[in-house]
């Protein structure tokens, strides 16, 4: 009534973010302490948290027709959810935990070059005294990065987009278990200037007998 006597509209509406898994922006999650105990000494990380608060959440279609999920959390993580035909948990594919290791700056367009080209993409990568394996390996004779665009959520509602070339390696722990490495060369574009960097993160399968959804 109101709004049509005085001419008011509604607010539009903020863009809605994935959800999977029960997982959903502004959501919690826990993680198993048992398991956690078990594998972390063999782990890269330390302390992780046992309970983690999603605080953005991420989305890139990949060229397999896939789709990649990931819930950013407040431990300097994110929970990574791989789909395969569709957004469904009986088209989960793969779930890990990442935790960020070291971010660096690119500052020229010469190093941005020399990432793609030669850093980002090796056939091992040698990290904190371990050497990992590369997972993504092409027919041919290079193993370019793998390019996905990720559209981010944030809680206040705002959304960024990011483009990434990726690279996968893994190494073995015990119990046929492994540690993964994901190498990325990440550009966003703000305002008039690239921003870019190297974005180096461990991690390692979850089980759904691993997590808990709160709430």
């Amino acid at each position: 009534m109101f709004s049509k006597l005085f001419g008011g509209k509604k607010a539009p509406q903020k863009p809605t973010a994935p959800e999977i898994m029960g997982l959903y922006l502004g959501g919690s999650f826990e993680l198993a302490d048992l398991k956690l105990r078990l594998i972390e000494p063999e782990l890269t990380i330390e302390g992780c948290a046992r309970s983690q608060l999603i605080q953005a959440v991420g989305q890139a279609e990949l060229d397999s027709g896939g789709t990649l999920l990931r819930f950013y959390t407040d431990d300097e993580a994110f929970l990574q959810v791989v789909t395969d035909g569709g957004l469904t948990e009986n088209h989960i594919t793969d779930v890990k935990l990442w935790h960020f290791y070291e971010t660096r700056t690119i500052g020229s367009d010469a190093q941005w070059r020399d990432s793609l080209d030669n850093l980002i993409s090796q056939p091992t990568y040698s990290l904190n005294g371990h050497t990992y394996t590369r997972v993504w390996d092409a027919v041919g004779d290079t193993s370019p990065p793998v390019a996905v665009t990720e559209k981010t959520y944030e809680e206040d509602g705002d959304t960024s987009t990011t483009d990434q070339f990726m690279m996968l390696y893994e190494r073995p722990l015990d119990n046929d278990r492994f540690e993964s490495l994901l190498v990325a060369g990440e550009e966003k574009i703000i305002g008039n200037n690239k921003d870019r960097c190297l974005v180096i993160s461990t991690g390692f399968d979850i089980q759904p007998s691993d997590i808990t959804i709160n709430g």
